[in-house]
């Protein structure tokens, strides 16, 4: 009798201690992503959220370079590593029968429309797989300490002018600069091109995929816009000589740093970085820093933005308990008005709930602009295409205007007519 009481007494203490472990594993969500304000500020919301309610936050941070890489082999291979991920739509369509579907977060209903449509994040059933972390787009921001509103161009044309009456006088070493190098296309290749009525695949501006495998998945290599956008950035660096001659190479931490340094005028960012420009602490053009629409090419005269999120997302292979208390976070994150207005404050990037817009619009310019010039514009384009092969397509992309750009101009419409069908290929 004493030998099963004291057999039974040790098998309890061994089930409270499971318990224990178990209820301990639920009360900690772990959470990857890549450093950078918005995410920072986001993961915040979390914190203060896990503090309320007993939840331990883990943050594992990744080197962007890497991102999707690492996490598209953490979800392939049905690990429980990560039980929230960083989300973007540029990898919507190849993670999206990998993720735990979202329709179930009530707040959602908040999220922006245009960013959350089916065609961006939803799985093969049309169920949404992301909850968003805010609106990222990208402005042309210039130094209101060296050209007036009415001064900043208007078109590509007028941006080769004004900077190079900017350097002859001695007031910046270069006019523009701007992410070139693979995953930083949208800071010089992507608005320009898009800034002349052209794009990656035909038709222009078309995110259907049944209308673009209709049009055969061509490619807009070889079309005129094309070659005027790569002709353009050619005459840029080795003709007028306004941007930095090793601007192919560049991500947008390396533009970003040329621009807070006082050394260009003009630059292409997310909007995000906003606060950063304008903080003392980061910037030497603090409080010089103005933003406006994009410089128009040739083929085009009404204005155009893109319009994108960053978001969160929970993997389809960890545990129902883990999933539920991710969601119950995201969910707190979608309807924390004080800590979104922090993340605004913070980055400049409009928060992720909606309803908090027209509140931040009518105390702060910025956002006034934002809403004008991109949130409420009709002419929209999304800055991704949205099926699986869109990173290798992005990147025989880039290869190819890299390849041209850094060549001969004389060689630069053959360079694109070999790349046409690489893009198309990848496509497929």
């Amino acid at each position: 009798m004493r030998r099963l009481t004291k057999w039974l007494m040790a098998a309890t203490t061994a089930l409270v201690a499971a318990a224990g472990s178990a209820t301990a594993q639920v009360n900690e969500l772990r959470i990857g992503y890549q450093p950078s304000p918005i995410q920072d500020a986001s993961i915040a919301m979390f914190e203060a959220w896990g503090a309320r309610n007993g939840v331990k936050i883990v943050k594992v941070p990744n080197s962007y370079g890497v991102y999707v890489e690492k996490m598209t082999a953490s979800l392939t291979s049905n690990s429980d590593q990560y039980d929230v991920i960083w989300h973007n739509d540029d990898w919507g369509q190849t993670w999206a029968h990998l993720l735990e579907p979202t329709d179930d977060i009530d707040a959602n209903k908040y999220a922006d429309k245009w960013s959350m449509a089916p065609v961006v994040f939803a799985n093969a059933q049309g169920q949404n797989t992301v909850v968003p972390m805010g609106q990222t787009f990208s402005v042309f921001f210039y130094r209101s300490d060296l050209v007036k509103p009415e001064e900043v161009p208007k078109t590509l044309a007028e941006l080769v002018t004004v900077s190079k009456a900017l350097q002859a006088a001695g007031k910046v070493k270069f006019g523009y600069v701007g992410g070139m190098s693979m995953n930083n296309s949208w800071f010089s290749w992507f608005w320009s091109m898009w800034a002349n009525n052209c794009d990656v695949l035909m038709p222009p501006y078309e995110r259907d995929n049944k209308k673009i495998a209709e049009a055969g998945w061509k490619s807009g290599m070889t079309e005129p816009c094309m070659q005027q956008t790569a002709e353009y950035w050619w005459d840029a660096i080795n003709t007028h000589k306004i941007v930095p001659r090793g601007m192919p190479a560049y991500d947008r931490n390396e533009a970003n740093a040329v621009f807070m340094s006082g050394d260009a005028a003009f630059t292409v960012a997310d909007s995000l970085w906003w606060s950063t420009f304008n903080d003392p602490a980061k910037s030497k053009i603090a409080g010089k820093v103005a933003a406006a629409s994009f410089p128009l090419g040739p083929n085009r005269t009404r204005p155009f933005a893109w319009d994108d999120i960053w978001g969160w997302a929970i993997p389809k292979s960890i545990a129902p308990e883990r999933k539920k208390l991710a969601k119950q976070m995201l969910q707190a994150m979608m309807l924390d008005e004080e800590g979104q207005m922090k993340l605004w404050k913070a980055t400049g990037a409009p928060p992720p709930n909606t309803t908090f817009w027209p509140k931040i619009a009518a105390a702060d310019p910025f956002m006034k602009l934002l809403k004008e010039s991109v949130l409420d514009s009709p002419d929209k384009v999304r800055g991704a295409y949205y099926f699986p092969q869109w990173p290798a397509v992005h990147k025989a992309f880039n290869d190819t205007v890299t390849k041209a750009v850094t060549g001969k101009r004389e060689d630069i419409a053959k360079v694109l007519a070999e790349g046409a069908p690489l893009v198309s290929k990848a496509a497929q």
